[in-house]
């Protein structure tokens, strides 16, 4: 893995995945039992100082911060840890206290702080040394939707201006439409796709998503012969059809109905997400199933 600019993949993939295990790999937090790894010329489980002070990792789940203790006490510390100039600590702390809007919490307990002002305080501790590469696993796990469009909002605007790379990893689909170009799917250990999020679609998504909007007094029975109804709520119906078929498909329902308007669209991120591991869920069961078959065979 290298550092470059204008980077933010994500890191995709069900319940036990793999996908902290990654980030905790290429942080150096645990050793793999095979395999390589390198991170801007770094094998990150050597530990070596050169490259801890050149990355920095934050857990959604997990506090850096002293629990009792106002965060900019736990800044001072970090300040110590990476040996930041006193000058460029406080100009940094202010730049971040001012983009993130918590200048006035500083002094406040972390106890005390909401899920979501922590979440900001945890990100400025990340980024107090001027990382080149930040890893964040499930930043906006737990928070609500205002907080969740802050920390979105923050990390984008960060990225572009510093051009570090972020390595995220979330189930949370919306982190990743509004951050990440690049994303990386996980499942069973290993990699299932790596491009870019539009291609996901284009890759794993085989339909598109019809919504008609019938003229007055038009049935709505009747659409099945077209595709599959996902929806009907007169005057609208929902089709799934075939993404090579949508033209045909449309020529034929336009000549036998009047529309008054139409939309398609593909289908939402989380539904091809979720499809896509189904489908690698279902053909690890089969190759289980088959490796199985043949060992039994062997054993007889």
């Amino acid at each position: 893995m290298s550092s470059r600019a204008n980077s933010s993949p994500s890191c995709l993939g069900p319940n036990g995945a793999g996908k902290t295990t990654t980030l905790k790999l290429l942080s150096g937090v645990i050793n793999p039992t095979s395999g390589a790894a390198s991170v801007m010329g770094h094998v990150p489980w050597k530990r070596e100082n050169a490259y801890r002070r050149r990355f920095a990792l934050v857990m959604g789940q997990k506090n850096q911060l002293w629990w009792d203790l106002p965060a900019q006490e736990s800044f001072r510390l970090h300040q110590q840890i990476y040996r930041i100039d006193p000058q460029e600590f406080q100009r940094t702390l202010d730049e971040l206290s001012d983009l993130l809007d918590i200048g006035r919490l500083l002094t406040q307990p972390v106890r005390e702080l909401s899920l979501g002002e922590r979440m900001k305080m945890e990100l400025i501790a990340a980024l107090l040394h001027s990382p080149d590469v930040l890893f964040l696993d499930e930043p906006t796990i737990g928070l609500d939707v205002v907080a969740q469009h802050n920390i979105q909002q923050f990390l984008k605007f960060y990225q572009r201006q510093r051009r570090i790379t972020i390595l995220l990893t979330s189930h949370y689909m919306k982190d990743v439409a509004a951050l990440c170009k690049r994303v990386v799917i996980i499942a069973g250990g290993r990699i299932k796709y790596d491009g870019s999020l539009s291609g996901i679609i284009d890759k794993f998504s085989g339909y598109k998503v019809v919504t008609l909007q019938l003229a007055e007094d038009q049935p709505t029975t009747g659409f099945e012969r077209f595709g599959d109804v996902l929806d009907i709520q007169p005057p609208n119906v929902r089709l799934q059809i075939k993404r090579a078929e949508v033209p045909v498909t449309l020529a034929a329902i336009l000549a036998q109905h009047t529309v008054a308007d139409v939309a398609v669209e593909d289908p939402p991120l989380e539904k091809v997400i979720a499809d896509v591991f189904s489908q690698v869920g279902d053909r690890d069961r089969a190759d289980q199933e088959l490796s199985e078959s043949q060992e039994l065979s062997y054993e007889i």
